[in-house]
């Protein structure tokens, strides 16, 4: 890769993996429509490590505090709430986990095309248009704690197909199920660090079998412009969450459907 593409790529991966318009889609598509050499397994590793960095950053508070009244909780019994958001973190990791283990190499071979990428955006994207007009001011669940944990968790591992979006669709879950905007964009942001550190965990395994040489400079700028990316993403989402909701991330996958679709139909693409 030349230093623009992986430097437009790190951005989107940053950009794209919190937002509900799905960074897979958006990593896939300059292969496919602009015949980008593939990027490899050891630039997947860096921009990985570069999201999950940011993520854990920006809620470091919140993980600290779950961490401290987990092991107050275990000790006094007394308050478990932090156990029991832990409690729900790990369930909701499990679909994801089991769907990876057992169906991710059939993904990657069936359900990587244009075709597919355009049709799960649009319609994922209808249903986040649902979840917008559905949303509640205050969290008013409409399902108990833990059926909340998995009917999420299963909603996370439908995001292992491109398209889907694993915030968009986690979120839209959340929401659909009574959870108000930041409620469903937090829990979605937390849920997505046990995913993108097993994610990037095997990735790395997977790379240590290799023998190419690998550019650690590229990979560590690329790690840092991913992190910034999605830092910042992080930070100016939730902040406009409630003022816009969803729709501009509604209408920009309908959009990016149409193109698609377009270019598939025209031929340009498989």
């Amino acid at each position: 890769m030349s230093d623009w593409q992986w430097f437009i790529l790190a951005l989107v991966q940053g950009l794209t993996e919190f937002l509900p318009i799905s960074s897979s889609a958006h990593l896939v598509l300059p292969a496919k429509v602009l015949g980008w050499p593939d990027q490899g397994l050891a630039f997947d590793v860096a921009v990985h490590v570069g999201t999950l960095a940011a993520v854990v950053l920006y809620y470091r508070v919140r993980l600290l505090q779950l961490a401290e009244g987990a092991w107050l909780g275990a000790q006094t019994g007394k308050d478990k709430s932090a156990l029991h958001d832990i409690f729900f973190l790990a369930l909701a990791t499990v679909p994801a986990v089991l769907v990876g283990v057992f169906a991710d190499r059939w993904i990657e071979a069936h359900l990587r095309s244009v075709f597919v990428i355009a049709s799960t955006t649009v319609v994922f994207g209808v249903l986040l248009g649902i979840a917008d007009k559905r949303v509640s001011a205050n969290d008013d669940w409409r399902v108990s704690f833990w059926s909340m944990a998995l009917l999420m968790g299963v909603a996370q591992a439908m995001a292992l197909v491109p398209g889907v979006s694993r915030s968009g669709v986690t979120i839209t879950a959340g929401i659909l199920f009574g959870m108000s905007y930041q409620r469903a964009a937090d829990t979605s942001f937390l849920m997505s660090i046990p995913v993108i550190a097993g994610a990037g965990l095997l990735k790395l395994l997977e790379l240590s079998g290799q023998s190419d040489s690998v550019d650690w400079l590229m990979l560590a700028s690329a790690a840092g412009v991913s992190a910034l990316a999605a830092y910042s993403c992080i930070a100016v989402f939730l902040k406009l969450l409630g003022k816009i909701g969803l729709m501009p991330f509604v209408w920009y996958r309908v959009g990016l459907a149409a193109i698609l679709f377009w270019l598939v139909i025209a031929g340009d693409v498989g």
